[in-house]
């Protein structure tokens, strides 16, 4: 259907103004169309906020019901195996050509076990008048977004943003373990809890019930047991051939699109990869265009990289710059958006790639998110095979600084390490990366980011099929002589030049690091100043995080991850969004 905005109340004793705040709230993340709906008993409502993307017909509208008015439906999200299942539930009198009716079509054929036959990404709520009740699900990695407030009473507020239920009247007050855990150890996205109190996430793979007043949430879809206790001892060619199809399936179902689609690019294997499946799936001559993030630093732009790959096609090059000038007003924006800590300038430039895409008409985009968590293709999975140890989200730098929190709100702080359901340690680092760091955050970026400016991503490589086969596979087969990707390198051999299937890891970067002790100095200790003012003396010790600063732009140390922190702090101070009283 398309990238949307969903939100719901459930219960007794709610307005239809707190409705019309919450779709109004999200109107960017569907501009072309809104709908309510309020149950005859005012029971139930269902607010929805369209961006169109299938059947763009007055017959997507959504909320949408069943054929007898007993279901009724708003989706946020793709089901991109949609006319394979509408063609086995051919008998379901369809009255559109959207993926939204077909998801009521297959919940009425086999109830909650209708997500077990869906591919895609998705949040969606289903109210069922007779039995009052409340079906509500997330996709399998949390691509699409699900929040949730129960009232002392029970009724139920649900919504793809924390801002509408804000906007519904839930109180904006911080979480304060949450914040002490983030700032003391980074964590955050790995949890149940956000950082405002009483809003919670509904986990990826998890589907919510709620009915009299009750609300219950379990799993549905457990990655650990989708992958077999012991590796996949198959030949390595069959193996090479089955993930072919797979990645190929998968980009091919993912152009599935009323509006046109393009492509996220920049010059490493992933997105390599992605450009020669869409020369697998569309030819040669594909004229899709692709869109890549700049800027201006050559210590860090692939320009080079991505030029050498478009080299003799048809695709149309759109470089999206992002200069340090451009990064406190952007990032005031995204802040909003985000309603929480987002990933710095990296997250910047992608929001200006968006921003790009919709001033070129084009509404979706493919991206390479995945693979290096599929194949462990970062260093530190590296060192875990060969059995070193003490590195954390892949850097030995000190990336965050706890002995700058006043010591109370440390005390706050909860140190997450995760059990590793498997018996080797790359497959456990893998899994806590796609379930609860690095998967999770990036998609929280990466769907506000694109909401933002009214567009769809897409992420062919999180079909969950790639990631289960991947998973399956023993470490030899991903980690050879130092390289990390190693089956991925043989799949794509074919497809792309040996200089890119050949060439080492190269992360995405951006100047972050000298841009806050550079041009952006000023900017940065303005927002330092506000997080100080809003949290100093109770969150934060003034004179470390000063020191720290000072520390910090005299050039010692290279990561800025703490600065952002910081920063962080302060822009949701300053938006009046994280300080309560301020």
């Amino acid at each position: 259907m398309a990238m949307c905005g969903i939100s719901g109340i459930f219960g007794a004793g709610w307005s239809r103004r707190q409705l019309d705040a919450m779709v109004s709230v999200q109107r960017h993340r569907g501009p072309d169309d809104t709908g309510i709906f309020a149950g005859a008993a005012g029971f139930a409502g269902l607010g929805h906020n369209r961006l169109s993307i299938l059947d763009l017909s007055p017959a997507g509208h959504q909320p949408m019901a069943n054929h007898d008015g007993s279901l009724w439906i708003v989706l946020n999200g793709e089901i991109y195996n949609y006319l394979e299942l509408r063609e086995e539930l051919s008998e379901y009198p369809f009255q559109s050509r959207s993926d939204t009716e077909v998801i009521l079509a297959a919940y009425e054929r086999w109830g909650e076990d209708c997500l077990s036959h869906f591919i895609g990404m998705f949040a969606f709520l289903i109210w069922d008048s007779r039995a009052r009740r409340l079906f509500a699900a997330r996709d399998r990695f949390g691509v699409k977004p699900l929040y949730y407030h129960v009232q002392p009473d029970g009724t139920l507020l649900v919504a793809s943003e924390i801002k509408a239920l804000h906007a519904a009247g839930v109180a904006a007050a911080p979480d304060a373990a949450t914040w002490a855990t983030y700032l003391a150890y980074g964590v955050y996205e790995h949890s149940e809890s956000t950082f405002w109190q009483d809003v919670r996430s509904v986990p990826a793979g998890h589907r919510l019930v709620w009915q009299d007043g009750r609300t219950r949430i379990c799993c549905w879809y457990n990655l650990v047991d989708r992958v077999e206790p012991e590796p996949d001892r198959r030949p390595v060619g069959q193996v090479q051939d089955e993930y072919l199809d797979l990645l190929t399936e998968s980009v091919r179902l993912r152009f599935r699109a009323d509006v046109p689609v393009g492509i996220n690019l920049s010059g490493g294997l992933d997105s390599s990869t992605l450009l020669g499946l869409v020369h697998r799936v569309q030819g040669t001559d594909s004229e899709v265009k692709a869109f890549t993030f700049t800027t201006g630093d050559p210590r860090y732009d692939e320009t080079p990289w991505v030029e050498q790959m478009l080299a003799k096609t048809r695709h149309r090059w759109v470089e999206c710059r992002l200069t340090a000038e451009d990064v406190p007003a952007l990032a005031r924006a995204v802040q909003r958006h985000q309603d929480e800590p987002f990933g710095g300038v990296p997250t910047l430039a992608y929001a200006r790639l968006f921003e790009e895409a919709r001033a070129e008409a084009t509404i979706v985009l493919l991206d390479g998110q995945g693979l290096d968590e599929q194949w462990a293709g970062y260093d530190y999975y590296q060192s875990a095979s060969n059995g070193s140890a003490g590195l954390v989200q892949g850097t030995r730098q000190r990336t965050v600084r706890p002995e700058c929190l006043v010591p109370e709100f440390g005390s706050l702080a909860t140190e997450f390490t995760p059990a590793g359901p498997f018996t080797d340690r790359v497959r456990n680092l893998q899994y806590r990366d796609i379930r609860y760091t690095k998967i999770p955050r990036a998609l929280r970026f990466n769907d506000r980011v694109s909401m933002r400016a009214s567009t769809e991503l897409r992420e062919p490589f999180l079909d969950h099929r790639l990631v289960e086969l991947a998973l399956r596979q023993p470490v030899e087969r991903k980690i050879v002589n130092g390289t990390g990707k190693w089956l991925l390198r043989q799949v794509v051999r074919g497809m792309l030049p040996a200089a890119v299937s050949e060439a080492p890891k190269r992360p995405v970067q951006t100047p972050q690091r000298e841009w806050l002790r550079g041009p952006l100095r000023e900017w940065a200790a303005g927002c330092i100043e506000e997080a100080l003012d809003a949290r100093g003396g109770e969150w934060l010790d003034r004179r470390a995080v000063r020191a720290a600063w000072r520390e910090y732009c005299q050039g010692r140390g290279d990561n800025s991850f703490y600065v952002w922190q910081w920063i962080s702090l302060g822009m949701m101070a300053e938006a009046r969004m994280a300080v309560g009283s301020v």
